[in-house]
This record gives structure tokens, C-alpha cells and sequence, in this order.
């Protein structure tokens, strides 16, 4: 969020009292660097309280439809992170080093594994403003974002979990059309994937528009996936509403809509497509320097089970506390309730159709000046 100061000037007269100058800014503290690399990171745990009590045996002692922190009645490690940022000029470079619960979701064994992200940029100056990346990034979909601390709440959506990638491999565009819209094409090997066995090349189109009170994303990516053939396309159409009244409130609107199309009985006139969809709200009340709040609430319809493997509507309230501490340390504390039209929740010798969870999360962030 930006947010714009405005002055009004005024003549003095000799009679009038001289106002103090004003003090100079607190210079930006200097990157830490290795070469021409700038360093930061981070390392996130957490507890998770599941009041089901899922054991190994019944679903590996996890928090079902979550990600990044899966592990329930046990302490757990969702991610260190190491980044090495070089901005780009002529050119430029990233890589994000991963470990823990996290990279083990996102990436496949032998698919850079330990790799969240890794690209080399290009932004000459003559180009005003346009980037091009190519390697590995993160999907430019949803409304949030792999790492905890980059958003409101400390576990991800359903939708961020269940609809959408997680990353891509390919090259991917940004160019600038106008002061407020930026406009992009990817081209990359399908979701998820360094390479691509269905053969084709999936298209992402994304646009931001940044407004002084909203910010309005758009991304759409088609193309072949999970089965052979260029008739086997996978769509998806998603966008976020950010609304930015105040430097204090903010809030967003979140919407998919996917489908996966299997080609295999084309020409049969009998064509195999699985759909989901989902709708997300959520707030977040800055409400001193160091405390904040949040809330969201969302429904994800997988109408053919094709995301959770049943086809159900997941539905979840999540409510979290965060507080900052000196030194870089992000704490969060949350609840969390989970409920769907079909009993597909484990608990402790049983099914059941709800989950409630009760997790702290501690981050502590690796960087100059935290």
C-alpha cells in the first residue's frame, strides 16, 4: 500500500516565528550483501492444536486441507529461507533457498527441491519499466503468498491452498501501459512442473491495476496439463480486489474459477471436465505499531473432487493476532475452523464434516534494520 502526503505551503513574513527544519530522514540501513548479491531470510515454526486429534495412523497426524502447517499437536518447521537478490538493471538475478514443510509441498522430489525460486532478470533502461524473467517463480495467482509472514493471516487460504499453483518455470513478462497498469505474458511448462511431460506450453496474461484506494489483479493461464495430448488443457481464471481506504484498514476479495479438461475420449464426443471454484474476504486492522488483527472467511466448491480428492464444499473462519517484537521476531496466534458438506476431516478413530485448530506461530526475519 502507498500512501500519499500532501503539504501546503505557505508565505512568511518577517513578523512570522520561522518554523524548526524538519528533521532528516533515518537513512535506509544497508543490505547485507555477498558479491552482488543482497542477503535476507527467514525461519518460521509453529504449534498446531487440533481439537479432532487426528493420529499418524489415521491421516499422519496432520491438519487436513492445510499447507504449510500441516503438523497438528506437535511442534513443526514451516520453512527457512535464504534469498540472494540482485535488482535488475541489464541484468539482474534471485534465488530463494527453501527447507522444511514448506519446500516438501511445493516441489516434487528431483525438481529443484530446495528451490523456491531461481531466475535472472533483464530491465534495461530503455525499455521504461519492462522486466523480463526467466527460470523459476512463484505463480502470480491468488491472493496470497508461500511465505507466512507476507500475509494477514499465519495459514493459508483454502483457495491459495487447493486452487491455484504454487510456481512455474518459463519466462514471464511485466510491462508497464500506463501510470497505474501493468500487463504481463507467461509462457511456462504447465503448474507446478521444471518440465513438462504433456508436451505444450501453458499462457499466463496477468494485469495490476494500482490505484491510491484499491488495487485490482487479474490472471489467467491456459494450457495442456496431466494428460496426453494439446486437447488436455487445464484453465484458470482468478482475481483479487485489494481495497487500501486507510493506512490502518485494508482488505481484499478473492475469486477462482478452474477446470480441467481430460482429452482422452475426445472423439467420442465424451469429454471428461472437472471444476472448482471459490470466493474469499478477508481484513486486516493495523492497530498500533506492533499489534495487528485479522479475519477471513471463504468457501471453495471442488464439485467433482478433482482438487481434495471428494467432491465437496469447503468451507473456513480464520481469526489471527500478531504481534511484532524487537529484533526481527513476527509472532501470530490464530484460530481457525474448517467445516464441509461431506465428512472428510479425520479425527481420532472416525470421520467427522469440522476442524478447529488453535495455532502460534514465531517467524523471525533475517534482514538489515529488523
Amino acid at each position: 500500500m502507498a500512501a500519499g502526503l500532501s503539504a501546503a505551503a505557505q508565505t512568511q513574513t518577517p513578523s512570522t516565528p520561522q518554523a524548526p527544519e524538519p528533521a532528516a530522514p533515518a537513512a535506509s540501513p544497508k543490505p547485507w550483501r555477498v558479491g552482488p548479491m543482497a542477503v535476507t531470510g527467514f525461519v518460521d515454526g509453529y504449534y498446531s492444536y487440533n481439537h479432532n486429534n487426528p493420529t499418524e495412523a489415521d491421516n499422519g497426524k496432520m491438519n487436513d486441507y492445510y499447507n504449510f502447517n500441516q503438523d497438528a499437536n506437535q511442534p513443526g518447521l514451516s520453512a527457512a529461507k535464504l534469498t540472494l537478490n540482485h535488482d535488475p538493471g541489464l541484468l539482474g538475478a534471485r534465488i530463494d533457498l527453501i527447507y522444511g514443510r514448506t519446500n516438501r509441498l511445493v516441489n516434487a522430489p528431483r525438481q529443484l527441491e530446495y528451490v523456491e525460486q531461481a531466475y535472472i532478470s533483464t530491465k534495461p533502461p530503455k525499455w521504461k519499466g519492462a522486466e523480463l524473467d526467466l527460470g523459476k517463480f512463484v505463480t502470480s495467482a491468488g491472493a496470497e503468498v508461500i511465505e507466512a509472514k507476507d500475509n494477514w493471516n499465519y495459514s493459508r487460504s483454502l483457495l491459495f491452498a487447493w486452487a491455484i499453483p504454487y510456481y512455474h518455470f518459463g519466462l514471464r513478462s511485466a510491462i508497464p501501459v500506463s501510470k497505474t497498469e501493468t500487463i504481463g505474458v507467461q509462457l511456462v511448462n504447465g503448474w507446478n512442473n521444471i518440465t513438462e511431460s504433456t508436451g505444450g506450453v501453458t499462457v499466463g496474461l496477468t494485469s495490476a491495476l494500482v490505484k491510491p484506494k484499491y488495487t485490482w489483479n487479474v490472471n489467467v493461464y491456459t494450457g495442456p496439463e496431466d494428460t496426453s495430448g494439446q486437447n488436455a488443457f487445464r484453465n484458470l481464471f482468478d482475481t483479487t480486489v485489494l481495497l487500501t481506504p486507510n493506512p490502518k484498514f485494508n482488505a481484499y476479495v478473492n475469486f477462482d474459477y478452474g477446470e480441467n479438461r481430460d482429452s482422452k475420449s475426445h472423439g467420442a464426443g465424451d469429454d471428461t471436465v472437472s471444476r472448482w471454484d471459490g470466493l474469499a474476504f478477508a481484513a486486516h486492522e493495523q492497530l498500533t505499531t506492533t499489534q495487528a488483527v485479522a479475519g477471513r472467511i471463504e468457501v471453495f466448491d471442488d464439485m467433482d473432487g478433482f482438487s481434495t480428492g471428494t467432491p465437496q464444499t469447503l468451507k473456513e473462519f480464520t481469526g489471527t493476532y500478531e504481534h511484532k517484537f524487537k529484533h526481527g521476531f513476527l509472532s501470530r496466534l490464530e484460530y481457525r475452523h474448517d467445516w464441509s458438506d461431506a465428512p472428510t476431516f479425520h479425527k481420532e478413530n472416525g470421520m467427522t464434516d469440522s476442524q478447529d485448530t488453535v495455532s502460534a506461530g514465531i517467524i523471525l526475519v533475517l534482514a538489515p534494520g529488523q
